[in-house]
């Protein structure tokens, strides 16, 4: 863990000290009571922002007690990532009377901070949630919550308390090894806007730095908006070879869309792997499926979900670095070429 985390949890006292007002009038902002006026009120709410401050949702006797839930924040339920965390939690706090809750960010960080101060509201014995990139309100909060937290996915980062994942850097830099050591070099890129996806922006970067290292640059790349499908797959592969047919690699943000433009170059005729080689990352279930089976890496996934659990349940210790690495593999399938 990280022990220069603070672990007191914040009271009304500390943001009626921030503020200047009255713990009274604190309290009144706080639950959207009483005749308060309009500036009070910002100094109020800007303050408890700033700190961190979660109001407790328990009331009674009960307040200081923390309930059998652990909140669990991801970005997304419309693809096939995150089910495979979740599962890999539940599987792993089934037998200790704790219960995940789910919300859904949308890789929305103003969403993040809603969802995380409605969530910490009601005192979980633990939080999950995705990356390590969050606004200085949320990490505020998760600051001084006094619980465990543990951010999930990704290591490239310094975690609040701890982070259970792979280096997307990694596993990318290792997919580029991979792609040169099967000789191609014309390499372009399909893959999502990446503005508040980090864990894709990392995994572009170790790629295009290991590239470098050869020699070499993308020859071309495209983008989308959205969540990620077959369809868009397809598209975007059709796109980037109509403009630069002379392309003899593409490498994928993700197995859906990977899996999308795998199957457009099979109806096309292209000799893959061996004029054109296809690569994703994931390593989702859909790809068992398909004719070829896509080369890609696996994340680890259900792994991460079951460590992260394992830690907020008391099962295992917190790493003493704040980091449990799991390494990013590699799997080769059939689109690319063998050695």
């Amino acid at each position: 863990m990280n022990t220069k985390r603070p672990h007191r949890p914040l009271t009304l006292r500390d943001v009626s000290e921030a503020s200047g007002v009255s713990e009274m009038t604190v309290s009144r902002v706080l639950r959207n009571r009483g005749d308060v006026s309009a500036a009070t009120r910002e100094k109020v709410l800007t303050a408890a922002r700033t700190l961190g401050y979660v109001p407790n949702k328990i009331a009674g006797g009960l307040a200081s007690q923390r309930v059998n839930l652990v909140a669990v924040v991801i970005p997304s339920l419309s693809n096939m990532v995150f089910p495979d965390v979740l599962g890999g939690i539940s599987a792993e706090l089934d037998d200790t009377g704790l219960q995940p809750v789910v919300g859904v960010t949308n890789y929305s960080p103003p969403r993040e901070d809603t969802v995380l101060y409605d969530m910490l509201s009601w005192r979980p014995s633990g939080v999950i949630l995705a990356g390590l990139e969050h606004s200085k309100a949320a990490r505020a909060m998760l600051d001084h919550a006094g619980l465990p937290v543990v951010e999930i996915m990704d290591i490239d980062g310094e975690p609040i308390d701890c982070a259970v994942g792979i280096s997307h850097r990694r596993a990318g830099a290792e997919m580029a090894e991979e792609i040169l050591n099967a000789g191609y070099r014309r390499i372009g890129f399909i893959g999502t806007h990446m503005p508040e996806d980090h864990r894709a922006r990392k995994r572009l970067a170790g790629f295009e730095e290991r590239l470098a290292e050869a020699g070499i640059t993308l020859a071309a790349r495209e983008y989308y908006q959205g969540n990620s499908s077959l369809l868009k797959g397809r598209e975007l592969t059709e796109r980037i070879l109509t403009r630069e047919p002379d392309l003899d690699f593409l490498y994928y943000s993700n197995d859906m869309i990977g899996s999308g433009g795998l199957l457009w170059c099979m109806e096309q005729g292209y000799d893959i792997p061996g004029k054109l080689g296809l690569a994703g990352f994931n390593g989702v279930e859909l790809l068992d499926g398909l004719p070829m089976r896509l080369t890609t890496t696996d994340a680890r996934r259900i792994d991460i979900g079951r460590r992260a659990a394992r830690i907020v349940a008391g099962k295992e210790p917190p790493p003493e670095d704040g980091v449990i690495a799991l390494a990013p593999t590699f799997l080769s399938g059939d689109t690319i070429r063998h050695r």
